[in-house]
């Protein structure tokens, strides 16, 4: 169960590009693969990234660090693969006092080009403490590399406490869904703060210094303890859960323009509900996992006892997936680094399809791709964000070859599991990160010190043609 920013700072986005060696003159060494947790940095090392493994990469702040965020749907298009790219998202802040909190509600546009620098972006919100420093011996005062930088534009909205996760609605993403550290649930219309960041452009000052103070359509406070665990079905628009650390899951049905909560909880864990995901296809139908160790699917139909549940790790579950491309599957990650796939058509005998043991320490975020049903994406308090490609196999005569090649380049490491697709490391205290449901290849996340935004290079981003 990791979950809490300690002693939250303001965010200031450093510049981690590559730097130069102090003795320049003296030959390099090979490079070599770094694997938290069992490399150990020597006196005088520094680690480095290779921009050419990335399509994209971006970091940005908001001001102060996040726990939770969410990618906003959009209307700009239901799959976009050519640059320049906008996307729009929402987070909420853990700051130093409970009253300095707020939503951030934001949008990142004129993403333009395979930009492989990690810098920071430029922003329209002056308020926004971001280091603007860049890894280029170019003149920084060149009006091509500006004209290239993406803009955020950024509102804010005072939140009472921390925000323990945000959650907007697939169906109507102008409504979301927070949980705050006070034990509150509140439910929030941004419908005028999208629309004043749509009508934006990248010259035009958005949000400034002020802080919005909206009220809440709805605020629950039946919860005995505060949690973390909210999702909102894909299916049924309006249709809540929310979870807590006293055990307790609560179900939420939308009623014209507000929501009856009922106030008898789903009850069946021993301990606290770490997370919820509703069924792709099931109406009635949800997952959650807790720090008893256990995932349970409920069916609203039935009562509010599980309708079954199934041991998954030997510590807390932290988090869940349910993936959407191929329904009989979920993922879960637990306290102790490993993460599992399962078939839910098997959940009542031997279910496990793949165990993973490659992260060191707690995963904190989980998600399947919404584009490729083999792939999904993992983070872990080790600070490494890796995606997974569980089609893939090893294959002896290709990885030799491979090695034959890359000997005098760089040395790699003969223990990494052949669906280890790709490994993003430079953020410190990683939470949580999501995959944009329309720009193929983009993963989002948030850390301690602010986002990264990044499209792989070895990711395909052309989906297959769905003409007949």
């Amino acid at each position: 169960m990791v979950r809490s920013l300690k002693n939250p700072k303001k965010a200031k986005r450093k510049n981690k590009g590559s730097k130069k060696s102090e003795s320049s003159s003296v030959p390099s060494a090979p490079a070599k693969v770094w694997q938290p947790g069992v490399d150990q940095l020597e006196e005088g090392e520094e680690l480095q990234f290779d921009p050419s493994t990335y399509n994209y990469l971006r970091a940005f702040s908001i001001g102060w660090p996040c726990l939770s965020f969410d990618i906003v749907h959009d209307s700009l298009g239901l799959v976009r693969s050519e640059f320049p790219h906008t996307f729009y998202g929402v987070a909420g802040t853990q700051t130093e006092q409970a009253s300095w909190n707020y939503l951030g509600i934001f949008k990142l546009s004129n993403i333009s080009g395979k930009k492989r620098e990690l810098v920071p972006v430029s922003t329209a919100d002056n308020d926004v403490d971001m280091d603007s420093e860049s890894s280029s011996d170019e003149d920084d005062d060149d009006e091509d590399e500006k004209s290239s930088q993406p803009v955020l534009h950024l509102h804010k909205v005072a939140h009472q406490g921390c925000v323990n996760r945000i959650r907007s609605m697939i169906q109507r993403p102008h409504i979301c869904a927070t949980w705050a550290d006070t034990g509150h649930v509140q439910v929030w219309d941004i419908s005028t703060l999208l629309n004043a960041l749509a009508e934006s452009v990248s010259d035009t000052t958005v949000g400034g210094n002020s802080i919005h103070r909206l009220s809440p359509i709805v605020k629950f406070g039946g919860h005995k303890d505060e949690g973390y665990a909210i999702d909102w079905s894909p299916i049924v628009p309006g249709r809540l859960v929310s979870g807590d650390c006293n055990s307790s899951i609560h179900l939420w049905e939308p009623s014209a323009e507000t929501w009856n909560v009922d106030s008898s909880p789903f009850v069946g864990h021993a301990a606290s509900v770490e997370d919820l995901q509703w069924s792709p296809t099931e109406a009635d139908v949800f997952a959650s996992c807790s720090v008893d160790g256990t995932i349970a699917i409920w069916d609203t139909r039935l009562g509010k006892s599980p309708a079954l549940s199934v041991k998954a790790h030997n510590t807390d579950v932290n988090v869940i997936s349910w993936n959407r491309l191929a329904s009989c599957m979920i993922a879960s990650g637990s306290d102790d680094g490993t993460f599992s796939i399962r078939d839910l058509r098997l959940i009542k005998g031997d279910s496990l399809v793949a165990h993973f043991e490659y992260h060191k320490q707690p995963i904190t975020s989980i998600e399947w791709s919404p584009h490729e049903a083999s792939t999904l994406a993992v983070a872990s308090a080790d600070n490494q964000l890796t995606i997974w490609d569980l089609s893939l196999e090893k294959d002896e005569e290709e990885e030799a070859e491979f090695k034959a090649k890359m000997k005098e380049q760089v040395n790699v490491p003969q223990d990494l599991p052949p669906q280890l697709l790709f490994v993003h490391q430079g953020q410190k205290d990683l939470k949580e990160l999501h995959w944009h449901t329309q720009i193929p290849g983009m993963v989002m996340s948030t850390a301690a010190d602010g986002f990264n935004v990044l499209m792989p290079a070895n990711i395909d981003t052309t989906l297959p043609s769905t003409d007949a």
